[in-house]
């Protein structure tokens, strides 16, 4: 369990020298509008396919809202909820039910449990592209976390072969 620890640490503060870092500029991919709206909406109705009543979050590699879909029975905390859980997807570099199992009490990383925006339960999962974190979805609502990872997931598939996997 030191292992989980000492990588998730290493991956937080430790950067790679690439070539590029020699550049006064950085470039990035990002998701397009349009392509964050259609995950969204996918993963909104695989949840209303399962019964689930949910809200979706996607945000950029920032943490920045992107789009935002709410079913119209999903619970006012959703919309919160499911931005946080893309949030801390993207801020952590990782998805949130792995969050939650490495910052339970008594661990090394609990802390994090008390950054204000920070909401390590499942339901964030990172986009990536090529290899590269272009965003994350969060999804709140569903019965479980795990059934908000399987809608956040479910949205990811729906705009997959426009990702360059």
């Amino acid at each position: 369990m030191r292992l989980v620890y000492a990588t998730l640490a290493a991956l937080l503060i430790a950067s790679p020298a690439l070539p590029e870092d020699d550049e006064g500029l950085v470039t990035y991919q990002a998701l397009k509008p349009e392509l964050a709206i259609a995950l969204a909406t996918a993963a909104m109705q695989h949840c209303r396919d399962e019964g689930y009543q949910v809200g979706v979050s996607v945000v950029n590699r920032s943490g920045q809202l992107q789009a935002f879909v709410r079913d119209r029975f999903a619970g006012a905390h959703t919309i919160e909820t499911a931005t946080r859980k893309a949030w801390t997807a993207v801020s952590f570099r990782t998805n949130t039910s792995e969050l939650d199992e490495v910052t339970q009490p008594g661990s090394d990383t609990f802390g994090i449990r008390f950054i204000d925006q920070a909401l390590p339960l499942g339901g964030g999962i990172m986009i990536e592209s090529g290899g590269a974190m272009v965003g994350a979805v969060g999804v709140s609502g569903a019965p479980g976390p795990d059934l908000d990872d399987v809608c956040a997931e479910a949205g990811i598939a729906a705009i997959e072969d426009q990702l360059g996997f």
